[in-house]
């Protein structure tokens, strides 16, 4: 795809993942618009303190709100939908919220979406819509089940994707990332607890120490969106981004203190754990789709990118509170 004056959208774009889209979308030389959550302080995000903060377009909204989400859409070709409630553990406190997020905003933006015509959706889904591993490694044709609310409300999205797709032919692609790590992570996320425990504490707290996860680079992550955006045979498809390496949390805790030459106990802490039958023990993902369709592939080994976490962290630590458990 020609990049050059492309006009996107990236809803979510002050979060984690949607800055760092942004910032490669501007890179290739598209016109980002980008939508972040309107807040009585006017911050952006981390768009705030970003190189290209002033290359952008940026629009404060909801993406609850349907007027506003369709101001954002029109006259844009390409729509990266990354715009979510994330944290698993706040879903089992606030599931309302994820739904009126995660679902009507995901409605709110394809149908946007479809009335302004646009050539093509990239929708964000994760891989906690697979629930527990039936089989590993996890290909696209795996069962969905929705062991927390937050999973629940992202198969509610996905499918409403589906939906439109199939009832309105509107140009979908849905990006199935596996865990994504990396700078800007905020707390919530396990590899920015044990690195933030790890730099200031005596010993790393955590939930459960035996599920495993496959872990993506953030820069990995966003190629694959970039890659979903040009692809001429992704629409209509649900693709995986994932490594096809699982780490359990006890030793990825192990390897992060390695590569911070420390020693420290690990324990498992009752308050992080979830609840009963909602932990999901196994996450691998197959990523042949990727491949074959996208032409994706991981750049980044595991260590690498927790050794470019750690650095970052390591200049940035004022952003976190290594004392408190965050939801």
């Amino acid at each position: 795809m020609e990049w050059n004056g492309k006009r996107v959208l990236v809803t979510g774009a002050g979060g984690f993942i949607g800055s760092h889209l942004a910032e490669r979308l501007v890179e290739l030389g598209a016109r980002v618009r980008a939508l972040v959550h309107y807040n009585a302080l006017g911050t952006w995000g981390w768009l705030d303190s970003s190189p290209v903060r002033d290359e952008l377009e940026v629009v404060a909204g909801d993406i609850c709100d349907r007027d506003r989400v369709r101001q954002a859409v029109s006259g844009v070709e390409i729509v990266f939908h990354l715009a979510a409630l994330i944290a698993i553990p706040y879903s089992y406190h606030a599931p309302l919220s994820y739904v009126r997020t995660n679902v009507e905003g995901t409605l709110n933006v394809l149908q946007a979406a479809r009335e302004e015509e646009v050539e093509r959706v990239v929708h964000t889904s994760t891989s906690e819509v697979y629930g527990t591993a039936r089989y590993v490694p996890i290909d696209e044709a795996h069962p969905l089940q929705g062991q927390s609310p937050y999973a629940a409300s992202k198969i509610g999205a996905d499918k409403l994707a589906e939906a439109f797709y199939l009832s309105f032919g509107l140009p979908v692609v849905t990006l199935r990332p596996f865990n994504t790590y990396g700078p800007r992570q905020s707390a919530r996320a396990v590899i920015p607890t044990i690195i933030m425990q790890a730099l200031t504490g005596q010993e790393i707290r955590l939930g459960n120490l035996s599920p495993t996860r496959d872990l993506n680079f953030v820069l990995d992550t966003v190629e694959g969106f970039v890659c979903a955006a040009a692809s001429p045979g992704a629409v209509g498809k649900t693709i995986n981004i994932g490594t096809g390496r699982e780490i359990a949390i006890g030793e990825l805790a192990r390897l992060i203190l390695g590569l911070l030459g420390k020693e420290l106990p690990i324990v498992c802490e009752e308050a992080r754990v979830r609840p009963e039958g909602s932990e999901v023990e196994r996450l691998c993902a197959d990523n042949r789709l990727a491949r074959e369709l996208l032409g994706w592939q991981p750049r980044y080994a595991l260590e690498e990118g927790l050794r470019r976490t750690i650095a970052w962290m390591e200049v940035h630590f004022e952003r976190f509170r290594p004392d408190r458990y965050t939801i």
